[in-house]
């Protein structure tokens, strides 16, 4: 059992540092706002984690990803929603002086949802929770609480890793400040999210 709930976690830690969008929006409000916001933020990308973890222990994933019709709406919201943030990043490129103290208060109020919305309409989470983590679920267990200790598990190795990069990402947002530095990030984080939007939308089930 705990040889494979080590193998289970070195599967899931090497899921959890490929970028994807979660990194994409976590990198974005780290600059936008600072080590706070970036981290209410990755809390609720691991909140989103444990939606999905829930609805995998009493099946609700599974009908997700069994059904086309299910997946293909909550794929498309998905994939609206990194378009909408990435437009977002693009219209503040405009900007050529800094977030006021209100902007940035703003912020601070969508920081966690932003997190949450990012993973709840991400798909593919459903399939993986789905499709992998029995397979790597420990045998000594019965399903449901070997199901329940992955999705914890995945969502601590979530939660650090986010909340370290968060960290080292807003040591370096008094160069980030720098008008022409963050127009650029702006625009570079603005055509990532859009990016992982489309390949979302255009991926197969």
């Amino acid at each position: 059992m705990w040889t494979q709930t080590a193998m289970a976690t070195g599967v899931l830690a090497l899921l959890t540092v490929v970028p994807g969008p979660d990194m994409a929006v976590v990198t974005k409000r780290a600059i936008a706002s600072g080590r706070a916001e970036a981290l209410r933020t990755a809390a609720g990308i691991t909140t989103g984690l444990l939606v999905w973890g829930a609805f995998t222990v009493v099946g609700l994933a599974a009908i997700l990803a069994a059904s086309a019709e299910a997946y293909f709406v909550v794929k498309v919201l998905g994939a609206a929603y990194l378009g909408f943030l990435g437009l977002q990043a693009l219209w503040q490129s405009r900007r050529s002086a800094p977030r006021t103290a209100g902007s940035t208060a703003t912020a601070s109020g969508h920081a966690y949802l932003t997190g949450l919305i990012t993973n709840v309409l991400n798909p593919k989470i459903a399939v993986f929770y789905t499709g992998l983590l029995p397979t790597l679920a420990p045998q000594g267990l019965p399903t449901a609480a070997g199901m329940g200790l992955l999705v914890l598990l995945h969502a601590t190795l979530t939660l650090t890793w986010l909340g370290a990069y968060a960290c080292l990402v807003s040591r370096a947002r008094s160069v980030f400040e720098r008008p022409r530095v963050r127009r650029l990030l702006d625009r570079v984080t603005g055509v990532v999210l859009i990016g992982f939007g489309v390949r979302v939308a255009t991926e197969a089930t």
